[in-house]
């Protein structure tokens, strides 16, 4: 792995990661793992999975933090890891929820329409 080039992220309060490499690929196999608790079709899984497997696909390819962080696109290796972080957060919150069940009462006639029926 190539070694630390940058001293700061330039960000207030945001540290530069030590080993971001293994730290991303940590919170990347938790959330596969995660994910696979959820129903094979349910869109959420789907999207997430098929996002998390790029980029670890991208981490493996590469040793380079900046190559890692320029095909990603999202900004800094440590912002990276924050948002990881809080998917894998949520992920943790539906599945305590359990949003994709069935609602135990029916909703109300009209609930989404746009603008509000009258």
């Amino acid at each position: 792995m190539a070694g630390i080039l940058k001293k700061t992220t330039g960000l207030t309060g945001l540290a530069v990661s030590t080993r971001p490499h293994a730290e991303l690929q940590l919170i990347y196999d938790k959330i596969l793992r995660l994910l696979n608790k959820l129903p094979q079709d349910y869109f959420y899984r789907t999207s997430v999975e098929k996002l998390v497997k790029e980029r670890s696909k991208i981490l493996r390819e590469s040793d380079d933090i900046a190559v890692v962080e320029e095909k990603i696109g999202h900004g800094q290796i440590e912002t990276i890891i924050i948002d990881a972080k809080d998917e894998l957060s949520l992920l943790e919150t539906m599945l305590q929820h359990k949003p994709w069940q069935n609602l135990m009462e029916k909703a109300p006639a009209h609930q989404w329409t746009w603008p509000p029926y009258k």
